[in-house]
C-alpha cells in the first residue's frame, strides 16, 4: 500500500467518529463494537494498513521536526482497560523518541494541587516540531472530578458556593465555566501552533469486565489490575454521561474529539493512526529550502571534503 493509498483509506476510517461540534453528541451514537464492516477475519489487513499508518507517520514527524513551525498534542482519555497504553505503544512505534514525549498523568500532587488545574499539562506541552501525548489530561477535571465532585475539596477554590453548587446533581454552571476555560486554552495553544487530537477510546461495559478477568487470570498481567477498577464499575452510568457532556462541551473545529470504538484492539489503533496521519498531512509540511548563500557554503563544504581526501590518498 502506497502512501497515497492509506491516506484514502485513512479518511474513510477516521472521519466517522469524528466530532468537530458536539451540540448535538449523544454517545449511543458510536457503538463500541463498530468496525466499519470489517470482520476478525479482517485483522490482518488491518495490521498490514497499521504498519503502512506508522511508516507514513514515521515521515510526516521527520517533516514535522525539520520544518519546526507546529508542534502536536494527542490527548487520550477512557475507562480502565479500554486500550490507551496499546493503542499509543502501536501507533507511536515508528516515531522517533528525539521529537516525541509521551506523558501519563495520575493523580495529582500536592505540588499540582496548589496551582490551577491546567498547569501541570501546560508544563508537559510539546516544543515546535514535537509530538507530545497525554495519557489522561486535563480532561479529567471534568470526568473523574465530575463523577467525584468530593476532589474538589483538595483544589481549595476560594469560591466555596461554585463549589457547592458542583456537587448538586444537575448543577451545570461549575462545569461550564470548565469546558469555557478549556474551550479558551485550546484555542490559544492552536493560535500558536499547536495542533490538538483528542481521543475517547470508548470501549463497553461487557469488554471491559473481559479484560479485567484476563488480567487476573494472567500472571504477567496481574501487576495492572486493581480493587479501584472494579469499584470505578459502580459509577459506569456517571463516566458515559461526562464523557457526554466533556465531547458535546469541548469538540470543535480546531481541536475535535475522535470518540473511537474500543471493543477491538486492532480497530481502535488503526482509526487513530488514520486520524493523525491525516491530520499531519493536511499541514503541508516540508524539508526547509536553503539559501542560495546556504547552497554555496554547502558546495564549498564539499570541495573541502574532496580536497582533504585526494591529499590523504
Amino acid at each position: 500500500m502506497t502512501d497515497k493509498d492509506f491516506l484514502k483509506q485513512a479518511k474513510k476510517y477516521s472521519e466517522p467518529f469524528c466530532i468537530t461540534d458536539g451540540k448535538k453528541f449523544k454517545l449511543k451514537q458510536i457503538d463500541p463494537a463498530e468496525t466499519l464492516g470489517l470482520s476478525a477475519e479482517d485483522k490482518l489487513k488491518a495490521k498490514d494498513a497499521l504498519e503502512c499508518g506508522v511508516e507514513l507517520l514515521t515521515k510526516l514527524q521527520d517533516k514535522l521536526y525539520a520544518h519546526d513551525r507546529w508542534a502536536v498534542l494527542l490527548i487520550f482519555q477512557a475507562m480502565d482497560a479500554a486500550g490507551k497504553d496499546g493503542a499509543i505503544k502501536h501507533v507511536m512505534s515508528g516515531v522517533n523518541p528525539q521529537g516525541c514525549e509521551v506523558t501519563s498523568f495520575k493523580a495529582p500532587s500536592a505540588e499540582e494541587l496548589d496551582h490551577d488545574y491546567l498547569w501541570r499539562c501546560a508544563k508537559r506541552l510539546p516544543e515546535r516540531g514535537r509530538i507530545g501525548v497525554f495519557n489522561r489530561s486535563y480532561y479529567e477535571e471534568t470526568l473523574v472530578v465530575r463523577v467525584h465532585p468530593e476532589y474538589l475539596a483538595s483544589q481549595r477554590l476560594p469560591d466555596t458556593q461554585t463549589k457547592k453548587r458542583a456537587k448538586q446533581d444537575g448543577q451545570k454552571d461549575f462545569w461550564k465555566q470548565r469546558f469555557d476555560d478549556i474551550n479558551n486554552f485550546e484555542r490559544y495553544l492552536t493560535n500558536n501552533g499547536i495542533v490538538i487530537l483528542k481521543f475517547f477510546l470508548h470501549v463497553s461495559k461487557e469488554e471491559q469486565e473481559q479484560r479485567f478477568l484476563a488480567r487476573i487470570d494472567d500472571p504477567a498481567k496481574n501487576w495492572k489490575f486493581s480493587m479501584k477498577d472494579v469499584n470505578e464499575r459502580e459509577h459506569w452510568d456517571d463516566y458515559m454521561h461526562a464523557y457526554e457532556q466533556t465531547v458535546r462541551h469541548t469538540a470543535t473545529e480546531y481541536a475535535p474529539w475522535y470518540v473511537v470504538p474500543a471493543d477491538a484492539k486492532w480497530f481502535t489503533r488503526l482509526v487513530v493512526a488514520s486520524a493523525i496521519v491525516q491530520r499531519l498531512s493536511a499541514l503541508d509540511l516540508s524539508y526547509p529550502k536553503l539559501s542560495t548563500d546556504e547552497l554555496e557554503e554547502l558546495q564549498a563544504a564539499k570541495q573541502a571534503l574532496l580536497a582533504a581526501s585526494d591529499t590523504t590518498n
